[in-house]
């Protein structure tokens, strides 16, 4: 009997590896598809220079930024069509994360799960780009206006993209803040009004991660600790409507749930 199920236990583990296996070359494949599209068409030059296109109008009329290695000219625009691609799939990746996890969890969870899904892909889109178009701008601008006329500006590219994706990654997870405080009063963690207690603790907190992760200079800080503190007051006022809902469907669906795992399997003897 201990065997049976030893060897059923390692049926179930290999096959959840599988399955795992499965879910991420599908996501894997997804990226190189569009890479490869990208790569055709624009092209990996064009890409750069469309994420190049703030801190170029930045820069002074003729100059242009440089690269100091022998291959960052042809490594450079790969990561960053890599990059655009792996953004373009971002749903597709979700999608198979959300489909290996789907069969463990209760039908009221899986109703939660696609929408979040959905609105964490778009958040973190919309953070990416609030970054792109109003910080990136803003930021830029401001260095370039307080540098002393004596210096000439000229970016390396690689140093560039990778301020970039640190600050793609800053933003985007910074608007994801609202589907966190979600989940939390979701899950029953913590309450709307220990949220509350603690805002203050949050405004020091986003201050001192804007500090961390953004340049050392007090605009940028604050265009990334603002929407911070504003996405976390939006995350308080959905938890607060999800709280005011009676969650009588979704117990009613985990009871129902669990009634089924409780049913007696084998035949009753005469």
């Amino acid at each position: 009997m201990t065997d049976a199920s030893d060897a059923s236990s390692q049926d179930t583990f290999i096959s959840h590896l599988i399955e795992l296996r499965t879910r991420l070359l599908r996501a894997v494949m997804a990226v190189l598809a569009i890479f490869v599209v990208l790569f055709i068409y624009p092209g990996p030059s064009l890409i750069y220079d469309i994420l190049a296109q703030p801190m170029l109008a930045s820069l002074p009329q003729g100059t242009r930024m440089i690269a100091t290695g022998v291959i960052t000219p042809f490594m450079v625009p790969i990561k960053v069509t890599l990059l655009a691609s792996f953004v373009l799939a971002l749903p597709v990746v979700l999608y198979q994360a959300w489909a290996f996890v789907a069969p463990g969890l209760y039908r009221h969870e899986q109703r939660l799960a696609l929408p979040l899904i959905i609105s964490s892909t778009l958040l973190f889109l919309l953070g990416m780009a609030f970054c792109y178009f109003v910080v990136f701008h803003t930021v830029f601008s401001f260095i370039a206006h307080f540098a002393p006329q004596s210096i000439t500006p000229a970016p390396d590219i690689e140093a560039y993209v990778n301020f970039v994706l640190t600050m793609f990654i800053a933003f985007g997870v910074t608007f994801e803040v609202p589907i966190a405080v979600v989940l939390l009063v979701k899950t029953g963690m913590v309450t709307v009004k220990k949220l509350r207690e603690v805002r203050g603790y949050v405004v020091v907190g986003a201050f001192v991660v804007a500090a961390v992760v953004t340049p050392p200079d007090v605009l940028s800080q604050i265009l990334l600790a603002a929407p911070l503190c504003l996405l976390y007051e939006i995350g308080i006022l959905a938890g607060a409507a999800i709280e005011k809902r009676k969650p009588a469907a979704d117990e009613a669906d985990e009871a129902r749930e669990l009634s089924r795992t409780d049913e007696p399997t084998g035949e009753s003897g005469d």
